[in-house]
């Protein structure tokens, strides 16, 4: 009888642990399943085509759509159409279709009402005008309305130039919090064409609805009209000075607060842009630093004597907008801003401004800064680089980014990080865009899926926890 109860005893030793731990895997694997689900995002579409967010500006007011062109993976610029998805249902919808062989991308959304803007490249292309960052133009439409749309700057190539128009091609076209004016960078054509081998003194501009719009002359068979008053606003020069705050380029520009900032004179700048300025140092090199111009609160203070400029000098920024540096990085170990190309990006309350630098151990990081400068706060203190474009929730109190081939949120007070994603090693979230919606519920961004077709990007939307 004992030999008999120990032989059963040492059966159920041995048996015990293997059901245990196949009952624990069973029971985990659906928990594992859909844990995956709720932590990888939901795709919303799989067209066998780019699909490309811009880096802010991509949820339409009601947060129920999501704008996108049809760029192929890489960012060439060879999209026909504009579309959006609806992250609910997943219909889509085309809202403009360019066509004379131009190409259009780039779109970002009115904060508040249907209208869409995007870089428009020129129609019937040809080698002495063909697509390129100074043969551009931002296009405004009518998401409800695609026939309707016109041109937003004006162009106006023979002197004397017109007031108003540019002389050149716009991109990345941003909308002020109160969807007034709208914010881009600027090309110019003229000084490209003349100095085919100086570098490029890429520029802000602002566009400033205009009664009546900006009409220009109609000699040149590349000039048109625009709806806004387009101006330069900030100040460049092609060879800086070492250690001064001159630039030789301003890009990469957004909005500072949904309303502005409060100064600590106690003024209210309601009209700003922080941007990356190219700088000459002392020991010779270029880096990015952090600028910011403020802007009259008056569009008439913008139309000022010599802004459009003349044949031999680029078009100025009027004497009414103020460009200052904000970051001084060049005795740091890693000075400048640093990769990847990012926007950096105000707190809706305009107190702080966003971007990425390396840490002293060389990780891509989260610092922000006040718009009236100060020594920069880290904020955040990731494992891998952060790899993408980052956006800030509509509460202030996140950041969402990518790093480390997930989405992450960064906790903006304590400077805590939670990783949202699965980590994917391979075809991981990519580096265009990772945006909240405005009403703080989702973040939207891009992977590159493989299908039987090819591997393109697609959206993916997830709950912003």
């Amino acid at each position: 009888m004992t030999t008999k109860t120990n032989s059963i005893q040492t059966a159920f030793q041995w048996i015990c642990p293997w059901v245990y731990i196949t009952a624990l895997f069973f029971a985990l694997v659906p928990v594992y399943a859909n844990s995956e689900t709720a932590v990888s995002g939901q795709q919303i579409t799989d067209a066998p085509h780019g699909h490309i967010l811009t880096n802010a500006q991509v949820w339409s007011p009601d947060s129920q759509w999501l704008v996108y062109d049809l760029r192929p993976e890489g960012g060439i610029f060879r999209s026909e159409r504009i579309e959006r998805v609806n992250v609910e249902t997943g219909e889509i919808q085309v809202l403009y279709e360019a066509q004379d062989g131009a190409n259009c991308g780039v779109v970002t959304c009115h904060p508040f009402d249907e209208r869409i803007i995007f870089i428009h490249g020129p129609e019937y292309p040809e080698p002495s005008w063909s697509y390129r960052a100074d043969h551009r133009r931002g296009v405004i439409v009518d998401s409800g309305h695609s026939a309707l749309r016109h041109n937003m700057d004006a162009r106006d190539l023979t002197a004397p130039f017109t007031p108003g128009a540019l002389r050149g091609g716009t991109h990345v076209h941003l909308w002020s919090g109160d969807g007034q004016w709208v914010a881009s960078t600027y090309e110019d054509h003229l000084f490209n064409s003349r100095h085919p081998e100086s570098p490029t003194q890429r520029q802000l501009a602002i566009s400033v609805p205009w009664q009546g719009g900006i009409a220009v002359k109609k000699d040149h068979p590349r000039n048109h009209d625009g709806s806004h008053f387009t101006v330069v606003v900030t100040t460049t020069t092609e060879s800086p000075v070492p250690g001064s705050d001159e630039i030789r380029r301003a890009a990469n520009h957004a909005w500072v607060g949904e309303d502005g900032y409060l100064s600590p004179d106690g003024k209210y700048r309601r009209k700003a842009i922080a941007f990356d300025g190219l700088v000459h140092t002392e020991r010779g090199d270029f880096i990015n630093e952090l600028f910011i111009v403020d802007l009259p609160d008056n569009p008439d203070a913008l139309k000022a004597e010599g802004i459009e400029g003349s044949i031999s000098t680029l078009p100025k920024a009027p004497a009414s907008v103020v460009q200052r540096r904000l970051t001084h990085t060049v005795t740091r170990k890693y000075p400048g801003l640093a990769e990847p190309r990012h926007w950096p990006v105000s707190s809706p309350d305009g107190k702080r401004i966003a971007f990425l630098m390396r840490d002293n151990h060389g990780i891509v990081q989260l610092y922000t800064i006040t718009p009236w400068g100060g020594n920069p706060r880290r904020l955040s203190a990731l494992a891998a680089d952060i790899s993408s474009a980052f956006s800030w929730s509509p509460d202030g109190r996140r950041i969402a980014c990518i790093s480390d081939g997930s989405v992450w949120t960064v906790d903006v007070k304590t400077g805590d990080a939670a990783r949202l994603t699965a980590r994917v090693e391979k075809n991981g979230p990519g580096p265009h865009a990772c945006v909240f919606s405005p009403d703080g519920k989702y973040i939207a961004y891009i992977r590159p899926v493989p299908s039987a077709a090819g591997t393109w990007d697609q959206i993916f939307v997830l709950q912003a926890k």
